[in-house]
């Protein structure tokens, strides 16, 4: 039977490449001469520290960082900037996590979506993917259509398709 996976997995040496050319543009800046600016990237834990000295530059920071993560083929939903932005002495420090991996609500939803949708498919959740099968791949493709259209609020890819 054919069938595909739906995952959401960042790639790291491209989310790595994607901070560093940050820290280039940063640098460069006018706006940025002689201001505080530091992104640390925790790769074990994928969280983004970044700090600057006033609220406005973190704004310019963050919107810097989403177009070139974008230019570099990443999805701007990546970043979860769910947690506000604190003050440490003279600095604003805010911390983004990077999302890798499905969490066990987001899959149910995507499950519950698949089911509404009334097609001729089966989904399944393992661990952080959630696996599609069905008889047709027409079916297949329009699951991936739906998934798609819906706004989930997180990155997905559609990965081995087999048929």
């Amino acid at each position: 039977m054919p069938s595909f996976d739906i995952v959401s997995k960042v790639d790291l040496q491209t989310l790595d490449n994607a901070i560093n050319t940050v820290k280039k543009e940063i640098t460069n800046r006018f706006d940025f001469k002689d201001s505080h600016v530091n992104l640390e990237l925790n790769k074990k834990d994928l969280k983004l520290t970044v700090e600057v000295e006033s609220d406005m530059k973190l704004g310019q920071v963050i919107d810097v960082l989403i177009s070139r993560s974008m230019r570099q083929g990443l999805d701007a939903t990546i970043y979860d900037q769910s947690k506000e932005p604190y003050q440490s002495g003279k600095v604003y420090k805010q911390d983004i996590l990077v999302r890798n991996g499905i969490k066990q609500e987001d899959a149910k939803k995507i499950v519950k979506l698949i089911k509404d949708s009334g097609l001729k498919v089966q989904a399944a959740i393992m661990d952080d993917i959630v696996r599609v099968t069905g008889k047709k791949i027409d079916d297949l493709q329009d699951v991936i259509q739906l998934c798609r259209n819906a706004n989930l609020g997180i990155p997905l890819q559609y990965i081995n398709m087999k048929s």
